[in-house]
């Protein structure tokens, strides 16, 4: 029995002589057009500006040339890598996106092929072209809609709410690494001069900066001095834009408790050791979708094995990366925490019964597990309620 939702192959049945499917291959200054078009031999390919009224027009001529040799065109099916692009061009449901699209209006289907699953050529200098690369996203998108079981994957189309629920945490992890690289500089350009010590952060490190004296005891050179003034306002002005977004967030969550995935944001923040960013980062990046089961939680955290076998080889080549990288380093920095404030839990216990007398590799690829197993422990305590053993819940707000 097919599940619901699968998005690993086409559940609509495929008439080959009745469905004109087209692939894109998408770029920032063009698109590469390739079809499939019944009762016509040639395999046609047509380069575009990426202009979705002039893919209207090729799909439509391109209907033509099959009604003139005796084919009717009853469905047509358009499939895009998912990439920079986003999903505008192939929305979802009842979503503004969905409202906007003059494909939807056109009767057009499209979809957004997951990238990780076209398979290509292992040969070490292989061929790049897109026109290449068109032939292999036909093929596979012509497995989908055949309904051959794991052959192609389409991504899972989120709506504009969802996907715009997610950048505020976005913007803010950018910010924090901009703050990061800006205060790692002023450090180093310090350091040549022979000073140490000093933390770029502090609220006062402008009036500091100006007292600093090298180990000469003479003041920090002119133009030096200049250019560190200059990233200290930049430092500014980023610890002022990260406590803009977590002053919003706060608000959000208080005038709007029941709204979106707040409820589960509220929740998880009630763990000791997880806080609002976190709680905020796992809500709407992995625990707002349709996961099937713990395997399917723990496989889009990237925190699952890559095995190597073959024949009498078994080996790990380590974590598969897979899934959302964001998921992935917010666990294993929480798994690190979770140790820290939740001693007496099951899954703590878990991890000191198992690294007592080990080194310090086998504490890190412990700590792997220990975060996929907390990862499906918190998708479960927000899909069932099921409290993880052991774990201490703050008072609810």
């Amino acid at each position: 029995m097919p599940r619901p939702k699968d998005l690993s192959r086409s559940l609509a049945a495929l008439d080959e002589n009745s469905t004109l499917i087209a692939v894109i291959e998408m770029s920032q200054s063009s698109w590469l057009v390739a079809a499939t078009i019944p009762g016509v031999e040639r395999q046609p390919t047509k380069k575009l500006t990426p202009d979705e009224g002039g893919l209207l027009r090729l799909l439509h001529r391109w209907r033509g040339e099959a009604e003139k040799a005796g084919r009717t065109i009853s469905r047509i099916a358009v499939a895009y890598e998912a990439g920079r692009d986003g999903f505008w061009l192939a929305p979802h449901g009842s979503s503004p996106w969905a409202e906007g699209s003059r494909l939807r209006a056109h009767g057009i289907e499209a979809h957004v092929i997951h990238p990780n699953i076209i398979a290509v050529s292992r040969e070490h200098r292989r061929a790049k072209t897109d026109r290449l690369d068109t032939a292999l996203l036909k093929r596979a998108f012509l497995g989908w809609l055949r309904g051959e079981r794991e052959h192609c994957s389409m991504a899972a189309i989120p709506s504009l709410e969802e996907e715009d629920a997610k950048r505020p945490s976005r913007e803010r992890e950018k910010l924090v690494g901009e703050r990061t690289r800006l205060g790692n500089r002023v450090k180093s350009t310090l350091a040549w001069l022979g000073i140490r010590g000093f933390k770029p952060t502090l609220r006062t490190a402008a009036q500091q900066l100006e007292r600093l004296r090298t180990p000469e005891g003479e003041p920090v050179p002119p133009h030096t001095l200049t250019e560190l003034r200059r990233e200290m306002a930049r430092l500014r002005l980023l610890a002022e834009q990260i406590r803009e977004i977590e002053t919003a967030r706060l608000e959000r969550l208080e005038r709007q408790p029941d709204h979106g995935a707040h409820p589960m944001i509220r929740l998880l923040a009630q763990v000791r050791g997880l806080g609002i960013e976190t709680a905020d980062m796992l809500a709407h990046e992995a625990f707002s979708r349709s996961l099937r089961d713990r395997r399917a939680v723990a496989r889009y955290g990237g925190l699952t094995g890559a095995p190597d076998e073959s024949g009498a080889r078994r080996r790990e080549k380590g974590l598969a990366r897979a899934g959302n990288a964001r998921v992935r380093r917010g666990m294993i920095q929480l798994a690190w925490r979770f140790l820290m404030f939740q001693k007496d839990s099951a899954l703590a216990q878990w991890y000191r019964a198992r690294t007592a007398d080990a080194r310090g590799a086998t504490r890190k690829a412990l700590i792997i597990a220990l975060a996929r197993k907390l990862l499906v422990a918190l998708w479960r305590l927000v899909t069932t309620g099921e409290v993880p053993r052991g774990v201490v819940l703050r008072p609810a707000a």
